[in-house]
């Protein structure tokens, strides 16, 4: 499988959302050597690039017009990286692993669904913010 680095910088507004979960479909898409559902495989990044940009818009950033997301979706060694960083004071990641369902609260599906889709997801600090990285093993 091909080496892949995209990197895309837009500011803090939701309306980037499908602009982004396209170009990550199209690199599904456009994997070489992924012997997988590729279709499928487009439907879940463009799932958790969505939920992933707007935790970091509305949670994170908090909704503030003046700050700016960073994508990052690269293939390596069979690996599909995808990083979404945030400019904020970021939120409690664990918290919102187990939403319930039955509760009108819609807060933490979104990252339930990340976390059901991607084989590897961990949110850390950087040095001007957070950086939400989730990993698809493609092999």
């Amino acid at each position: 499988m091909e080496k892949l680095d995209i990197d895309i910088r837009v500011p803090n507004q939701t309306r980037y959302l499908g602009l982004i979960g396209r170009v990550g479909e199209d690199v599904a898409h456009t994997l070489r050597g992924y012997r997988g559902d590729r279709e499928e495989l487009a439907y879940h990044v463009n799932l958790v690039l969505t939920e992933a940009i707007t935790n970091a818009i509305r949670h994170a950033n908090e909704d503030d017009p003046d700050k700016e997301i960073r994508v990052s979706i690269s293939v390596d060694r069979g690996r599909l990286i995808i990083r979404v960083f945030d400019q904020g004071a970021g939120f409690d990641f664990k918290d919102r692993s187990s939403p319930e369902f039955r509760s009108l609260d819609e807060h933490g599906r979104g990252v339930y669904i990340i976390r059901s889709l991607m084989d590897s997801v961990e949110y850390r600090q950087t040095d001007s913010g957070h950086v939400l990285e989730m990993i698809k093993d493609l092999n």
